[in-house]
This record gives structure tokens, sequence and C-alpha cells, in this order.
């Protein structure tokens, strides 16, 4: 079987200091008692970072001058800078932010009855491949450390605190996989989910994998409570591989099997992303074909009618067809609903922006 590669990619320039927002809790404490320092300063700092959201170590006014020397002596307070904001007339903002190296990567505030939602991305670019998706184009530059996709919850937070909003939940469906950068990606969810930090629930938390089927067992055996959903886009391994190339690496039917052991594992029902592509795959045949694939399985399926993509040629199902394709799901016993339309008139689809603005990173 093909294996993709999981390695490190190397970066367009080192990074000289870890971000502080990398540090979980108990990390924090350890590298105060590393250097001299009582560790229930820990707390203090992340009451300043996570609550209160300051921007500079010096703004900590209940910590000593000389912790606070060290704090920046050893860290960067990562500070994303916003290269581009847009809003559409729904209040979905998106937000494009530039890197420490010059990098540039994409984050999605969307506004919904429920509450606020953040769309993180945790890596520059992205290795996958697939064929209708924007974030892949000019392949992968780096992985984001963790301190940089927290650090994304931040600075969306700050915008927040000025209309005293919150960021009520989190979804990990930006720019790359979050598997294939998993480390980083769980740090971020311990420390996002901390009562001492974000205090997001783990249960407001979705994470979303294109299927890197050893992960989807590991992440299984976290015993986390965060919400898991499959980019799975087609219905056969055929149709899967032509839009997906990680499935030459990981078929459909292994990727099933991970499925079934997670469920049995958590406990927890598991969301299937579904993409309707136009004569691709959202015919009536198709739709038979998915419910034939989930079936037992304790899921739900979340249609997706896409966005258009200049660079991609993929156009959007008709309306009609789009419920002929529910209604088929749900006469066949599967839970599904349509995806809201949100941000259809800035740059909605996911590395859209990037590849307008940032051309030199998407060729």
């Amino acid at each position: 079987m093909e294996q993709l590669n999981t390695t490190e990619t190397n970066t367009k320039s080192d990074i000289k200091k870890k971000s502080i927002y990398s540090l979980e809790l108990h990390e924090l404490k350890n590298w105060l008692s590393e250097n001299e320092e009582k560790p229930f300063r820990a707390e203090q700092i992340f009451d300043w970072l996570y609550k209160k959201r300051i921007t500079a170590f010096e703004d900590m006014s209940n910590v000593a001058k000389s912790l606070r020397d060290k704090l920046d002596e050893h860290f960067q307070l990562t500070t994303l800078n916003t290269a581009i904001q847009q809003t559409s007339a729904d209040g979905t903002i998106k937000f494009l932010f530039e890197l420490h190296d010059g990098y540039s990567i994409e984050t999605v505030l969307m506004r919904h009855d429920y509450g606020n939602s953040v769309c993180v991305t945790t890596q520059v670019g992205c290795r996958i491949g697939c064929t209708f998706c924007a974030s892949t184009l000019g392949g992968l530059k780096r992985h984001l450390e963790a301190g940089e996709i927290v650090a994304q919850v931040v600075k969306v937070q700050q915008v927040l605190d000025e209309t005293d909003e919150r960021v009520d939940s989190v979804v990990i469906m930006g720019i790359g996989e979050p598997f294939d950068n998993y480390d980083n990606m769980m740090s971020f969810l311990k420390i996002i989910n901390h009562d001492k930090a974000l205090n997001i629930g783990a249960r407001h938390i979705t994470v979303s994998t294109s299927g890197i089927v050893p992960k989807i067992y590991q992440f299984a055996d976290e015993k986390m409570q965060i919400n898991f959903a499959i980019s799975l886009h087609a219905p056969n391994t055929e149709l899967r591989s032509r839009l997906m190339p990680i499935n030459k690496a990981y078929k459909l039917d292994d990727l099933m099997k991970a499925v079934r052991y997670y469920i049995d594992k958590t406990g927890r029902r598991i969301s299937f992303e579904y993409g309707l592509f136009g004569g691709v795959n959202d015919s009536t045949e198709h739709a038979e074909e998915l419910a034939a694939l989930l079936k037992d399985i304790k899921c739900h399926v979340n249609l997706i009618p896409v966005n258009y993509v200049p660079e991609r040629d993929y156009v959007r199902t008709p309306r009609d067809k789009i419920f002929a394709f529910e209604k088929t799901l749900k006469n066949r016993g599967i839970n599904v609903t349509i995806r809201r339309e949100q941000g259809s008139d800035i740059d909605a689809a996911c590395g859209q922006l990037r590849a307008k603005e940032r051309k030199e990173e998407t060729r």
C-alpha cells in the first residue's frame, strides 16, 4: 500500500523563538520550574494570554519584570498580521493572516443562530491534492506550530471583544490536513479546551480529515469528546481516487474500517462531508450507493453545495438535484442535512482568498 509521507516540511525561515501559545499549562509550569520561577505563575500568564488577551509581555502588570523579560527572551507572543479582512453581508468574516516568515493563511468567522464559529487552518498549503480544492494549489509549504493555530482563535476573539461577543465553537476545516500535522493539532485542541485558556468545550470543537487512516485509529484512542468528521465526497473507491488522491494511499474500505473502529471505541457519531459537484458525484445512483456504504453506521451526512473555484473546473449541482440527493438519503434512513451557504459574496471557498491574493505561494 502506498503510504502518505507525514514527515515535517522545512519552513521558509526557521522560527527563532517558540510561540508561547504553543505551551499547554503543564508545559509552561515545567518551563517556569526549569527557569527558577514559581510554577503557579503559569496560571497568571494564561490569564493574561487567554482571558485578558494582551498583545505584549510587558502588559502583564502583576508579573515581575524579570519574568516578563525571560518570557520575551525565550518566546514570541504570536501576533498574526491581518493582511486582508473580508466581511460578507451575512456577517461571515474571512481573514488572510500573514505569518512571521511571510507566508499566509486563512481563518473564517462564521455567525450562526447558535453562536460564533471559527474555522482554523493547520498548514501553509496542503499536500493532499484534492482536485476540487484551492487549498492544495502550490502544495504544502510548511506545518503550523500549535501556537500559530491557537493564535487564529485568539485573533478572532480579539475582534469579537469589540462587540462583547465570544468564540463559541471551533472547526478545524481550513487550509491543510489536520492529521498531517497531528501533534500540533492535538496540542491546539488541548489548549483551547482548557478552562484556564479559551475554555471551548470539547463538544463545540470539530476536526475533519481527508482520511489518513493510521491517525484515525490514533485519534480514536485519545478518547476525547471532540466532534469528528470525514471528508468523503464519493460513494465508491474509484470515484474517490479521482477526486481525492489520498484514496490511492488509504482505500475507501480501509477508511470505513477505521471509521467503525472510531465509533466502537468512542461511542460517538461521526459526520461525513460530501461536496456535491455537478455531473460528477451528484446523481440519484450516487446517493443510493452512498446510502448503502453508510448503512448501519452511526453517522450524519453533511451535503455541501460547492463554491465555484476559478482554478478548478467543478460546477455547483442544481438546486433540484441537491434536494433529490438529500431525499434519496433520507428515504434510505441516513441522517442528512444540507450545509447552509455562507460568505457567497466574498472569497468563501477554502484557500480561495489566499490563491487570489498570494499567487506566488499557490503556483
